[in-house]
């Protein structure tokens, strides 16, 4: 690996750990205990968030917890007792806004991950995740403080905040990873 490539691995490892080191942690396990207590989750990003967002429900599925993501074909109703999950890094996200009117007039509880505490989307959640990582909302100009480009840095950031709170909701939910790999396709 050349020195060039290995500054750029160390700035955006940096960046990445600035950024997570800002989030609440009170707020991480508030965000669980919903999950925990759903009857049903749901969930749902845009573009690459999509992507962390559907590896998110993987996981709460080898947990044993009762998921689904908007727009397959086997996602139920949400309702009293429900959770939808949302990412909105710049707050603004015209589906996720939507998607969050639908479920709270539906009467589910809303739990938004955003880097825009001040964004649309957080006056519609129940309980706001925010990660102060630059998105492609403040990304161009003099704003752009990320070596990352387009969000990269807020998408980063949602991979390794899953991650923490799989390690959490499988202690609350006292899941053996025997049965966590269980779960797992045999699909692929």
């Amino acid at each position: 690996m050349s020195n060039s490539s290995s500054e750029m691995f160390k700035t955006a490892l940096d960046e990445l750990g600035a950024v997570l080191a800002r989030v609440d942690g009170d707020r991480i396990d508030a965000a669980c205990g919903m999950l925990v207590g759903a009857r049903q989750i749901v969930v749902h990003g845009c573009g690459r968030e999509a992507l962390q967002v559907k590896g998110f429900a993987m996981r709460l599925y080898h947990l044993g917890l009762p998921v689904s993501v908007v727009g397959d074909m086997t996602t139920p109703p949400v309702g009293q007792g429900d959770v939808l999950l949302v990412s909105s890094g710049p707050g603004e996200t015209s589906t996720v806004l939507t998607l969050m009117r639908i479920a709270r007039e539906a009467g589910a509880t809303v739990l938004l991950l955003t880097a825009q505490a001040g964004g649309s989307a957080a006056g519609l959640a129940d309980l706001t995740l925010l990660i102060p990582a630059q998105t492609m909302a403040d990304d161009q100009g003099p704003q752009k403080t990320s070596v990352l480009p387009m969000g990269s840095v807020f998408e980063a950031a949602l991979f390794l905040l899953f991650e923490i709170m799989v390690l959490k909701l499988r202690d609350m939910t006292a899941a053996l990873p025997e049965a966590m790999r269980a779960r797992h396709t045999n699909m692929e």
